[in-house]
This record gives C-alpha cells, structure tokens and sequence, in this order.
C-alpha cells in the first residue's frame, strides 16, 4: 500500500518533517511513501529543512534499506519535489498579475469592481513569491485555479497515473495532506487540493477505492506582535488566527465533509513562540512536539482503514503544559522505536564515527588491536602476514574503501540530523517535553559523551543495576561475541555494522 503524503505550506513541510525522521525508527510500514509539497513560497525555510532531511533519508535508505532485519529504514520515501500554485505567473507574482486585473477592469468592468470588493490593493499588489501572507482567501483563489484534468506535466498527471496505477494493481493507496488551518498557503491549500483530487478520482472512477484524509493543525504558535508591526503591507497576524481557524472550521463543516474519510484535528492551548517572518528562509521554525503527533497521525492513517460510521478517536495529555511517553498514542511501541533510533543515533556519534575516524587516521593494523570488533566487519589488517588470511575475512571488505568511507558519512549524517530534529522539539518555550535528555545531543555535530546514554530516555523503568552496565562498551563486546553475531544481519562492513549496532541498541 503506497501513501501519498502532500505538505501544504510551511506548517505541511514540518509535518512532512516529522514523518520523515520517525519513518526511520520504523514506525512505518514497508509501503512507500511519496511525498508532495505544496508552497508559493519554494524558498521557505521550513520547506528547505524538510526537503534537506528527505535527501538525507534516502541516501541512508539506499544503503540501509534492503535486506534488514532492524526496522530501521524500512520504509521507502520518494518526493515529487515541490509545486508552486504561481507556476504559470514568470513575473509580478501577485494576484492581480495571476487574473489579469487591468484586462479585467477594461473589458468587463462588472466583475473588476467585485474584485475591488473582495480584495484590496495591498492584497492584489502584494509580493506572492514569499507564500500568501497569512490570507487564505488570496491562496484559494489562486490554488481553485488547478485543473487536474489540464494538468498532464509532472507532478499532478504523474500522481494521477501513479494512483491509477496501484489501484489496478490491487493496491489500494491512500491520500493525505496535511497544514496548517490558520495562516495562508495550508488554510487556502488543503480544502481545495483536497476537493480537486476527490473530484478527478470520481471522473477516473476510482474514488471509492482511495482513502483521502487530512490533519488540520490548529493554531500552536504566534509571535511577537511588535516585531510585526514594523513591517509594511499584507503579512500573517498570529492575533487572528483563533479568528481564521473558527471561519475555517465552519467551512469544514458545512462544505468540506464529504471529501475525506478521515480527519484529524490537532492544536495546544499553550502558544510557543517564534520570530516574525513574512517568508522565505527566515521562516524556519524548530520542529514542536505538535509535529510529532502529526507524524504518528500519519502512521494511524496508514495503518487503519477508516470508519464508515464516522468514528471519533480522542487523545490527550496527562497533565497540561507536559509531554511524556504515556500521553503519545500506542505509546509502548512509539516509544520502543525512538528509543531504539535515539540510543543508535547517540552511539554512532559519540563513539562509533570517531573510533572510524581515528581508524582512518592511525591504519587499521595499529586500530585493530584495541577494537576487536573492527575485524568482524572489516578485512584484518595482518601486514606481512595478510596471504594467510582465511577465505571469510578475505570476503571482508576494505575499511579504506571509498565506498565504505562514504557510508561511515551518509550514516553520520543521518545521525546528526534526526537528533537535531529530536534536541530542537524537545526547546520548547510553553511545555515540557519528557521524552529524552535531550541536553546530551544539544550538538550532535559536535563532541557527544558516551557516559550519556544509559541515562538518554526519561522515565526509564530499569533498575539501576541494568543501567549501570548499559555502557557503549558493552554494546562493542557484543559486536565482538561472534554467538551475538549470529542473531546480526549477514551484511559487512560499515552497513554491517551499523545494522548489528541499531540491533544491539533495542532496550
């Protein structure tokens, strides 16, 4: 079953974000997952973020993804890269440009002056290439403009074909999109992208067999009101985005009900706060727990077919203004998962890479005695004695492979990213996040202490004995133990390695 998963906006590429660090985990299903943004602004820093940490995921992928026994990276990621709804507009990006205001007010004057009414001179002049500045009713516009059926070029007619495709093939795929309810691009985005693709699945005769569901996140963040201010013309006003949500939720209600099988709803009383930006890569907000649970209402929807008789599911937290494992949904799996990511991801970096490096630095000969496990996975380095090697090491790869050199870095880089992402959600001004110490990767590009990591999860439940040896030289012996090597994959070298670490790491 492949999920086509559409990012709608800043606050869709974060969420899109979201799913694409907890999918390594394993969270997810074996189905591929194809993923589309949605935003006028294509320089977003948000946006820019996301699409960084797909590229990231899918060069891990490629060396991880097959044949593993782990969980991790076990779900296939494409991305069709990003849509602007102003592909047709080459210069003046805005929307009187995009109508042809001044043909308009010459040859029917009519409808000229109802467009006087419904939108101001700031709003037709404004900018667009920086989003639709927190006003829905400029990006409805523009977006109602999409024409599947003219649409043949990629990504909309690829989409299509792709969902023709696995449906004739028994497949059964599903549609989602996700963004935000309150501010421009998401708000404007998600009713109309949703209503055209339910429409060209009812033309195609396929609807029935495609589920289309949609997480509308509610207000959860503002900013500072004085720094707006000293901005000029049309921009987002955080003060109004209880206003624009209530509108937009009436409009759900009433005329929006009928296109999804499922939807959810997700928001926090408690407002985090960011810097002011119209657009472009200043707006780039740290992820929120808020995004967390956007990704595992993507793993629900995945993983459920949805209720014919319009079933309501309620989560909360236990306590206001804090998060903690229990208050996650099926927390005991969720949480078994990013622990098990988390303690990999640590220990990779704060020992692994650098025993590589210093391995790289003084020849494996010299690193090989003081690290047994090497020679599990990489060829021995004998010197002079190298021909009397037996026919499995020989099967080992070289450590100074360019290949295997550049996995020890694709891998790193995967490291560093997800607990950039995990550190980032867990500063949160307006909550507790009780997930992990999170203090221990405030740098995950930097120096890491591996003393850290038998302390890494909150709430953790092992005695103290258990904790006092969960050590990162444990987990090197048991790579060494050749009767835990038995339970490893069959894979060698870096990959190897890396694979029979993640194993080892599982609490």
């Amino acid at each position: 079953m492949a999920l086509y998963l559409i990012g709608i906006g800043g606050t869709g590429a974060k969420c899109v974000e979201a799913v694409t660090q907890i999918a390594a985990s394993g969270l997810f299903s074996e189905s591929t997952i194809r993923v589309l943004f949605v935003d006028a602004d294509e320089t977003n820093g948000n946006l820019e973020r996301s699409r960084t940490s797909i590229g990231i995921y899918q060069k891990c992928y490629q060396l991880i993804g097959s044949e593993q026994q782990s969980g991790w990276m076990s779900t296939k990621l494409e991305s069709f890269g990003v849509w602007s709804p102003l592909d047709k507009v080459s210069t003046n990006k805005n929307l009187g440009s995009f109508f042809n205001y001044n043909n308009l007010k010459h040859n029917n004057p009519q409808l000229g002056n109802l467009f006087d009414v419904l939108y101001t001179k700031e709003e037709r002049e404004a900018n667009l290439d920086v989003g639709f500045r927190g006003r829905p009713a400029i990006g409805s516009a523009i977006i109602s403009q999409l024409d599947l059926d003219a649409l043949n070029k990629k990504p909309w007619g690829t989409i299509i074909q792709q969902l023709q495709t696995d449906v004739s093939a028994g497949k059964l795929p599903k549609v989602f999109l996700c963004g935000s309810m309150f501010g421009g691009t998401g708000a404007a985005g998600l009713p109309t992208i949703a209503r055209l693709i339910a429409k060209k699945l009812d033309k195609e005769q396929i609807r029935d067999r495609i589920e289309i569901g949609c997480l509308f996140i509610l207000p959860y963040f503002g900013f500072s009101t004085a720094s707006s201010q000293n901005q000029h013309g049309v921009y987002a006003h955080s003060e109004q985005f209880l206003l624009n949500t209530e509108a937009a939720l009436r409009y759900y209600v009433t005329q929006a009900k009928h296109t999804f099988n499922t939807v959810y709803l997700l928001g926090n009383q408690n407002f985090s706060q960011y810097k002011f930006s119209i657009g472009k890569q200043t707006q780039r907000n740290e992820p929120h727990f808020i995004e967390l649970y956007a990704g595992l209402a993507v793993r629900h929807f995945l993983s459920h077919n949805s209720s014919e008789q319009g079933e309501v599911i309620l989560i909360r937290r236990k306590e206001p203004g804090q998060l903690a494992w229990s208050d996650l949904p099926e927390s005991d799996q969720v949480k078994s998962e990013l622990v098990n990511a988390t303690r990999f991801a640590y220990t990779w970096l704060a020992n692994i890479a650098p025993e590589l490096a210093e391995a790289k630095r003084m020849g494996t000969k010299d690193f090989q005695k003081g690290a047994p496990w090497f020679s599990k996975f990489f060829r021995p380095n004998m010197g002079l004695f190298n021909s009397i090697l037996s026919n499995k090491d020989k099967a080992l790869p070289d450590f100074n492979d360019t290949q295997e050199q550049q996995a020890i870095e694709v891998i790193s880089n995967w490291c560093q990213d997800y607990l950039r992402w995990l550190y980032q959600l867990h500063q949160n001004d307006s909550e507790q996040i009780q997930l992990f110490q999170s203090n221990a990767f405030s740098n995950p590009a930097g120096e890491l202490s591996p003393e850290h990591l038998a302390t890494l999860v909150l709430g953790d439940n092992r005695d103290k004995g258990r904790q006092s040896q969960d050590t990162v030289q444990r987990l090197k012996q048991k790579l060494y133990d050749t009767q835990d090597l038995n339970l490893m994959p069959p894979n060698k070298g870096t990959v190897g390695l890396a694979k029979s670490l993640y194993i080892l790491c599982r609490l």
